[in-house]
Order: structure tokens, then C-alpha cells, then sequence
């Protein structure tokens, strides 16, 4: 049995507490500091992350013609399944290697329009308790396990107290539709050593995003907890690795071969990256997962056709395709299949990392790419 499904085993039964009981299991919130010590990387983990950022970088740089692909479910509720999805990806990444550099969704927060479920680390329990304590043991166990496997990860950067609980362990990052024109979010990515991808607005200007991406790559001075949690300023020296997702919005969907282009020219103009990467849900599906492949499929004509400023796709995805409600009893949920936006299942993200990977040999085969 894997450590996080002993854990898991030992944890209450979910429930509801009395509103005047402790809030958590865990009677005080661990560092950082406390968890890097209690969930270890091995040393060949420590490579594999700072060679996935070095590569990461050199896609974003347009100095490696590889294309990025960052897959893996909406957001991490149960992981045991998001375990099981990685052991399943880290043989893809490998296979794919000489074409495309995968890394996994390991997304811990979830911003929300209204309301709903916050993600693993602010509802470890999906009950409403607010265990934070026991979400943020879980999301570093469960990332220490993955980096383990040597598989490189990806995560939204929501709530920047939270960065050093979990950032040492990713090679690429987000900043959302919705916190692209946050100041403190712009910030935090200006001091993270890896590529960061700006997503347009919900209503599809990229104009936000390129105003992110040029403030992250300037040095700033902001307060921040340190991994004992003590509020601390911290200077950065600016992150040169960000880059534009396109991820549709009200307007509509922007991964047609014109609107890549025009975004990227617009980066280019601004002095930016200009690979950049669609993401193949949200606006750009008409929120209907059985329409990423699709997407994807387009991203995979503009490279077959010498398309140089494709970065890669972003695709949701799970083991199971769909998504279900999470109603009050979590026991009853589907192993393996999202609770917030619906996902393809793993073997139609096998087969559109197969294609991606078929385009890039077909466009350097064409000589088509410099």
C-alpha cells in the first residue's frame, strides 16, 4: 500500500463538524520547512525537476523545438488516482521524449466564478471542514511521490502564501484567466525559477496577459512567508520564461492557426516569448471535453504545417472521461474522474500525445523547422 493510501485509510470518516469543534485534524498548520523534511525527494527526483525546468525554458526561449504538454486532471481530489495517472504518464513522457516534453497537471487550488470546491488543499476531507493542515500533508506527499517517478509537474499559482509549500517541486507553472492582471500573482511569478504561462482573460483580450508576462519579467520587492512562515520581503530578479495560453473566452475560442499567429506577433512586438501554448479546454472546447481532441488536433496541423510559434497544448484529463457532482457523501464518488471540469479519459490523451508527437516528426522531417 502506497503512503498516501495508508494515510487515507487512517483519516476519519468525512463528516461535518459542529461549527465550535477544531477546525482541523492536524491542531497547527505545518511549515514548509516541516513538510520538505517529513516527505524527501531522491537525489535522481532533484535532477529530473531541474532538467525539466532547464528544457521547459529552452521550448519557452524557442532555442528546442520540442513542443510542451501539460496534461493531466482539472484539479487533484483523491490521490491515489492522480498516483495511478502519473504512473501511467511517466512511460508516455519517456516514449515522446525526443518530440515532446509532458508534464503533469497537479492542480491543488481551484479558482472559483462563484462558489464550489477549492480544491485538495483547502477541502482535503470534500466535506466542507477546511482541513488545511491535513491538505497541504497530502498535496506535498503526493507531488514528492510523483516527482519521484521522475515526471515533471505543473500546478496554478492561486494563493501566493502557499508557493513554498509546493513550488521547489514544479516545472512549470500557470497564472489563470482570472488573476492574469494580479499584481501579487505577476510578482510571485517574477520570482519562480521556471516558465509561467500568462492565460488570456475569460472574455479572450490577450492584452492582460502580455501586460503580466512583461511585469514578471522585472525585478520586484514583495512580503512573503518564508518556509518557517515568517513574513519576510523578497526581491526577484525577473522570470524571462513567460509565455502566452490562449484558452478562448466569451468571445469565443482563439486556437485557429490565425489567432495563434496574431498572439504570437503580439508577444514578439512587446519584446516577449513568442511560442505560445493553447490550451485545449475552457473557451476553447465550449467547455465540452469531447471537443479537446478536436482542438488539439488543429494545434497538430499548424505544426505539421512549420508553425514555429506553437509552444504545445494544455489538455484536461483523468482516468475516467467526464466528471461527476461531489454530493455529501465523497465515498460514493467514481475512481478516477474529475469533480470540477469534465476531462477526456488517459487513452484519448494517449492518442492526441501520439499525434502531436507524429506532427513534430513530420515538420522536421519537411525540413520545415528551423
Amino acid at each position: 500500500m502506497s503512503a498516501i493510501a495508508s494515510v487515507t485509510a487512517a483519516e476519519p470518516p468525512a463528516r461535518r463538524l459542529n461549527p465550535a469543534a477544531p477546525a482541523s485534524s492536524e491542531l497547527s498548520i505545518p511549515s514548509a520547512a516541516q513538510l520538505k523534511e517529513r516527505f524527501s525527494l531522491t537525489a535522481p527526483a532533484l535532477r529530473a525537476i531541474e532538467s525539466a525546468r532547464a528544457r521547459a525554458s529552452e521550448l519557452v526561449q524557442g532555442r528546442d523545438d520540442r513542443l510542451l504538454c501539460v496534461v493531466g486532471p482539472c484539479s487533484i481530489h483523491e490521490p491515489e488516482s492522480a498516483l495511478e495517472y502519473a504512473a501511467r504518464l511517466a512511460p508516455l513522457a519517456r516514449r515522446h521524449a525526443r518530440e515532446l516534453l509532458i508534464v503533469m497537471r497537479v492542480y491543488l487550488e481551484k479558482p472559483r466564478s462563484t462558489v464550489g470546491w477549492k480544491g485538495l488543499i483547502s477541502d482535503p476531507h470534500l466535506d466542507g471542514r477546511c482541513d488545511i493542515g491535513r491538505g497541504l500533508s497530502l498535496a506535498r506527499e503526493l507531488m514528492t511521490q510523483i516527482a519521484n517517478l521522475e515526471l515533471p509537474m505543473a500546478s496554478e499559482l492561486l494563493d501566493g502564501n502557499l508557493s513554498s509549500y509546493f513550488s521547489d517541486l514544479l516545472s512549470w507553472a500557470a497564472i489563470g484567466a482570472r488573476t492574469t492582471e494580479s499584481q501579487p500573482h505577476r510578482e510571485l511569478a517574477s520570482s519562480l525559477p521556471f516558465p509561467v504561462g500568462f492565460k488570456n482573460g475569460t472574455d479572450g483580450r490577450i492584452e492582460g496577459a502580455l501586460g503580466g508576462m512583461l511585469s514578471a519579467g522585472r525585478p520586484h520587492r514583495r512580503l512573503a512567508p518564508d518556509e518557517h512562515g515568517w513574513l519576510r520581503a523578497h526581491e526577484s530578479s525577473g522570470n524571462p520564461s513567460c509565455h502566452l495560453t490562449l484558452r478562448g473566452g466569451s468571445a469565443g475560442p482563439n486556437y485557429d492557426a490565425a489567432s495563434v499567429r496574431r498572439a504570437s506577433e503580439s508577444a514578439a512586438a512587446a519584446g516577449l516569448p513568442s511560442r505560445v501554448l493553447v490550451d485545449c479546454s475552457h473557451g476553447n472546447s465550449g467547455k465540452d471535453h469531447e471537443n479537446q481532441p478536436r482542438v488539439a488536433a488543429e494545434v497538430a496541423r499548424q505544426v505539421t504545417a512549420g508553425g514555429r510559434h506553437v509552444l504545445g497544448v494544455m489538455i484536461e484529463s483523468h482516468l475516467v472521461a467526464g466528471r461527476q457532482a461531489l454530493g455529501a457523501d465523497p465515498a460514493g464518488l467514481r475512481y478516477g474522474q474529475s469533480i470540477t471540469d469534465a476531462c477526456v479519459d488517459f487513452a484519448a490523451t494517449e492518442a492526441v500525445l501520439d499525434e502531436l508527437a507524429e506532427a513534430l516528426r513530420a515538420q522536421r522531417g519537411a525540413g520545415q523547422r528551423s
